[in-house]
């Protein structure tokens, strides 16, 4: 599935083609503090799959970090506005990107097919479809 996306202000837009069946939830609690939210999403790719990464000025910014799992992370972010935007790590690992799923244009046709680091996820996860809901914002 070709896909377009970018960050929150537009200053970083990029392509990519993604199995729409490799989209996941990570609920470990590195995730929940990036995202300030219970868990993340990411479609995950082979780094040939992103076709150009478009910039209106500087080149996204990068903090890396070891995660629970022992690997260096490096968390790739608008250096603008801050929104995330792609997942990779170093080595063998830099084979394979994620693609921070906010950031997709196409989100609401990526379905996520499996979840990881479950032992973290917030146990009121399953009860938010009884909660009260508006349209909007009010």
């Amino acid at each position: 599935m070709r896909i377009t996306g970018q960050c929150h202000c537009g200053h970083v837009t990029y392509e990519a083609v993604i199995d729409a069946l490799a989209v996941g939830i990570c609920h470990c609690t590195d995730c929940q503090r990036l995202t300030g939210s219970p868990f993340r999403v990411t479609a995950r790719v082979g780094r040939d799959a992103i076709q150009h990464i478009q910039l209106t000025g500087n080149p996204p910014n990068i903090y890396r970090k070891r995660g629970d799992s022992g690997r260096i992370r490096e968390q790739h972010f608008c250096p603008r506005c801050g929104s995330p935007l792609f997942t990779t790590g170093e080595g063998a690992d830099a084979a394979v990107w994620g693609i921070r799923w906010g950031s997709i244009d196409q989100r609401a046709e990526l379905e996520p097919r499996r979840q990881v680091w479950c032992r973290s996820a917030v146990p009121w996860l399953p009860d938010i479809a009884a909660l009260p809901g508006a349209e909007g914002d009010g």
